[in-house]
């Protein structure tokens, strides 16, 4: 059982003691903390919120939607919903922030609340710091019954963020219509299997073209709902099964996005980034970012348009800051996660599948044939759980002494590179884990390299 505070939200396990797991204490001071802080900064009363499809989700958001009405905020509730279209309805309904209440590609267990700005972004790393602080002095206070903010549910949004993707010149809906695509989505048990369908159908997808599996909405996840080739073999044979020309799958909260080829073999996470940038790049020349344990594909692909590449450390926020900085026209995580400034800075699957659907559209080749046009680079993904007291700190710094002949960035964790190839190391910020992940030309020499400093560290330990 787990609690992890953050500057980016709060994230747990259901069930267990207050301050060791998200205990209904927890999220009650959490979003005081985070309602008196949205008050003070930005004077404006008014708060969105949505959910993704987890068993807890009901729980969470009425000590949430309560809470915040007791601090005299008034609160407009999306009910079942994505991250980016609470990320983008904060906008359209001109809030002062908003939360969004999922826990991402976490088991069934977790919960988490993400907290947002005016600017429908997450919080900076100052301003999160703030609301951690009240959360731990419990400074706030609430209002008197005449002050008691409002709840209004507006399930409208779902149409209103597709309508925006639908919207945009880069994505040509005539094209994806014109294919005739036939496509089975994994939603995972969570509200991909309400936005996904509805997204396509407006792209010109027939419904009998569409096939949906672990479609229920009750957060009981069919497999580990992190979409990664491991978790998505019932994806691959339905595939297959149905003759589907591809495969779409999402996490609970739809900001990360996966494919599937037609022979149920995986497109690869790290690609899906990679094929939308060509795609975006090939209509609007211009700057790419991507954190520092993304794929140097995107580096090529940005290079071959004309456009330069930055790294930023992991985390949407600081991918989003980088963007903003060098003016990129694409960006996002290797972990499938698409942001495109010209909808809104924020990771969101729904304008993913547009964008590659577009793309593979207009490329007039299969999926399969799409993903042979690109580097091919190998990413071995691993990490290492923490027993409690580790000294991480020290750690990296013997290891960063073991390879002080190699080029070092230590800007957000452990990076080292190895001529061609490269190892990051880092805690994450929402598990107990260190994630070890390392690319290479070839898969073996990724996963020695990966397996080489996994052994470092636990001689280091």
């Amino acid at each position: 059982m787990a609690l992890i505070k953050s500057i980016s939200g709060i994230r747990g396990t259901i069930g267990g003691s207050p301050g060791l797991t998200l205990s209904p204490l927890d999220v009650v001071k959490f979003t005081a903390a985070y309602g008196t802080w949205l008050l003070e900064k930005t004077g404006n009363n008014k708060v969105v919120i949505g959910r993704d499809g987890r068993i807890s989700g009901p729980m969470i958001r009425d000590l949430v939607v309560n809470t915040l009405t007791a601090l005299g905020i008034h609160v407009v509730d999306l009910g079942l919903s994505t991250t980016p279209t609470v990320e983008m309805a904060v906008v359209m309904e001109n809030a002062g922030g908003g939360i969004i209440l999922t826990a991402s590609h976490n088991p069934k267990e977790w919960n988490a609340l993400k907290l947002l700005n005016s600017k429908g972004e997450f919080i900076s790393g100052t301003d999160g710091k703030e609301v951690l602080e009240k959360a731990e002095e419990e400074s706030f206070s609430f209002v008197s019954v005449d002050k008691i903010g409002s709840i209004k549910e507006d399930n409208s949004f779902l149409d209103k963020h597709i309508e925006a993707i639908t919207s945009l010149p880069l994505v040509d809906v005539s094209a994806i219509k014109e294919r005739k695509f036939k496509i089975v989505i994994d939603p995972v048990n969570s509200t991909g299997a309400l936005f996904v369908p509805a997204l396509l159908k407006a792209l010109g997808v027939d419904r009998k073209d569409i096939t949906v599996i672990n479609d229920e909405v009750n957060g009981k996840f069919a497999h580990n709902p992190e979409p990664l080739p491991e978790n998505l073999a019932e994806l691959g044979a339905a595939v297959k099964k149905t003759g589907a020309d591809l495969g779409i799958a999402v996490d609970p909260d739809v900001d990360r996005l996966c494919f599937v080829c037609e022979d149920g073999s995986m497109f690869g996470e790290e690609y899906t980034l990679v094929a939308v940038a060509d795609y975006v790049l090939s209509k609007k020349p211009g700057n790419t970012v991507s954190n520092m344990s993304s794929t140097r594909a995107l580096k090529d692909i940005t290079l071959k348009h004309g456009g330069q590449y930055y790294p930023s450390a992991v985390g949407e926020v600081n991918v989003v800051t980088r963007m903003k900085e060098v003016n990129a026209v694409i960006g996002g995580e290797g972990n499938g996660g698409i942001i495109l400034p010209e909808l809104h800075y924020g990771r969101d699957a729904l304008v993913g599948i547009a964008l590659f659907l577009t793309h593979l559209a207009h490329s007039q080749k299969s999926i399969k044939q799409l993903r042979r046009t690109y580097p091919d680079y190998f990413i071995s993904k691993n990490k290492i759980e923490l027993e409690q007291g580790v000294d991480v700190k020290s750690i990296f710094e013997k290891i960063k002494t073991k390879y002080k002949n190699n080029p070092v960035n230590t800007e957000d964790g452990l990076k080292i590179e190895f001529e061609n190839d490269w190892v990051h190391l880092r805690t994450s910020n929402t598990e107990p884990i260190i994630r070890i992940y390392a690319e290479s030309n070839f898969e073996s020499t990724a996963n020695n390299i990966a397996l080489r400093l996994m052994q470092d560290i636990k001689e280091l330990k």
